[in-house]
């Protein structure tokens, strides 16, 4: 048999953290089985998908790397194929029209709350001899009244459903628009589906999907509900918790690799380990050892993981993503030191692409201006003739490679009989405008020797205008 999984997102709203996961661990799981992974989107609420939502989607699992088989199938061209298995069912005596107005039903259901019971459909309809002409219906699926419908769930084992509990629900609309259960059915049974992996909050559809695949004589595939996705307060998912769309995320500078990397680990475990390899994932998923409880979303996690993945980035793999941002800021990234090269001396300090853009902005484009309280703690009565000191002694530098640069430095120091810090800082300050960059020698060497006196000239003369002490 080959293992067929799906991802069915409905495109009424953004694709978040809990929708991909689930895409991933359907994907995983096709893939370490050398399976089909599908994608549909089920858009049959026309008043509320969109077709951004629906690009969102398609936007944000091609960035994960989640690639499907085939094209994406959408539900709302399949109402023929719907149609069909509701007219089957009231063929065969497994669905019925009911004629109950809205009002009619509030009322029974009012009664049943005032009687104690549970407010579900009394199937009163099941039976009825009269079809008024005209009348608007919908359809309902004669569910099966006694016994019970087991879940045999590869997640949560086997869960149990008394069918008294299970009402008649809807299969067709008044507007003759299939339902999410019927559609579904259908849908995946026409795609072959074998393995329906998908979060714990459809867990009671599917007992009634299971009585519909029965009734139309189809293969039940085997289910999976993965637990929620929860914040680390243990409350559901909220904005406040990261629930946001999962291009969000590459828009906030995060690596796809590190947000799969740990989107897997969220309710899933193997050892110890925490970082995986986008094929060591897919040879070690194992959807039996998903654990039962919810997950919980550790923002801070996240952040470590995408920055272990950023430092262990090759440099020129990040090039393209970091000059768009500084294209987007503003600055030509093209217009000074190789990216690539300003990159490796900034990716231990940064934690995702938007810091590591950031931090290179001062490769590109001169401070116009510096960073206040920097200024008056590292610029001091005897600053002026170390600067000076240094660019002279640098005009007649041969080199300038960072060795060449700290030898310049060191001797500079030890000549005025000060530590380091005592000139790098205002060295660094005047270049990049506050008091944080690389190593001041990788800094220097990364700018160019021309730039990087230019700079500093610049700044003393920029600081001594506005009133700063001179030597």
């Amino acid at each position: 048999m080959t293992i067929r999984t799906r991802f069915a997102p409905s495109p009424t709203g953004m694709l978040h953290i809990g929708g991909a996961r689930t895409a991933l661990f359907s994907w995983l799981y096709a893939r370490r089985s050398q399976g089909k992974f599908l994608l549909r989107i089920e858009d049959t609420d026309r008043e509320r998908s969109t077709e951004e939502a629906t690009q969102v989607i398609l936007d944000g699992l091609k960035w994960l790397g989640l690639d499907w088989d085939g094209d994406p199938l959408f539900q709302s061209d399949r109402k023929a194929q719907h149609v069909t298995a509701v007219e089957k069912l009231l063929n065969d005596g497994r669905a019925y029209r009911c004629y109950c107005s809205r009002e009619e039903l509030d009322r029974m259901r009012e009664m049943q709350r005032i009687e104690g019971k549970k407010p579900m459909y009394d199937g009163r309809c099941r039976h009825r001899q009269d079809h008024p002409k005209d009348a608007p219906c919908v359809i309902r699926f004669a569910s099966p009244d006694d016994g019970s419908t087991f879940v045999r769930d590869q997640v949560l084992g086997d869960v149990e459903f008394a069918n008294e509990e299970l009402d008649d629900l809807i299969i067709m609309r008044s507007d003759g628009t299939p339902t999410y259960n019927l559609a579904v059915v259908v849908d995946d049974a026409d795609m072959s589906i074998t393995h329906v992996i998908r979060g714990a909050d459809h867990l009671n559809n599917t007992p009634r999907q299971i009585q519909l695949y029965h009734a139309l004589g189809l293969p039940v595939p085997q289910f999976a509900h993965i637990p929620l996705i929860h914040g680390p307060d243990g409350a559901k998912m909220s904005k406040r918790h990261g629930a946001v769309a999962i291009t969000e995320y590459r828009q906030a500078g995060y690596l796809a690799d590190a947000v799969v990397n740990y989107l897997a680990r969220l309710g899933w475990s193997h050892g110890d380990e925490e970082i995986f390899s986008r094929e060591q994932l897919v040879e070690l998923f194992d959807i039996a050892q998903v654990g039962k409880a919810a997950a919980r979303f550790d923002q801070a996690k996240l952040d470590w993981l995408n920055g272990q993945y950023l430092r262990d980035a090759a440099p020129q793999s990040l090039c393209a993503e970091v000059m768009q941002r500084l294209r987007e800021s503003g600055v030509d990234g093209g217009n000074g030191p190789e990216l690539a090269g300003v990159i490796a001396a900034l990716q231990e300090r940064s934690k995702n692409l938007t810091d590591l853009a950031a931090g290179a902005v001062m490769f590109y484009a001169a401070p116009e201006s510096f960073e206040e309280k920097a200024v008056k703690k590292n610029f001091k009565d005897d600053t002026w003739s170390l600067l000076e000191g240094f660019v002279s002694q640098a005009e007649a530098l041969n080199g300038w490679d960072k060795e060449d640069i700290h030898r310049l430095l060191e001797s500079c120091c030890e000549q005025a009989e000060v530590k380091l810090g005592k000139l790098a800082q205002p060295i660094r300050i005047l270049v990049a405008g506050v008091p944080v960059s690389p190593p001041i020698d990788t800094t220097l060497a990364l700018l160019g020797k021309a730039e990087s006196l230019a700079r500093i000239r610049r700044g003393i003369t920029s600081l001594q205008e506005k009133g700063l002490p001179t030597a």
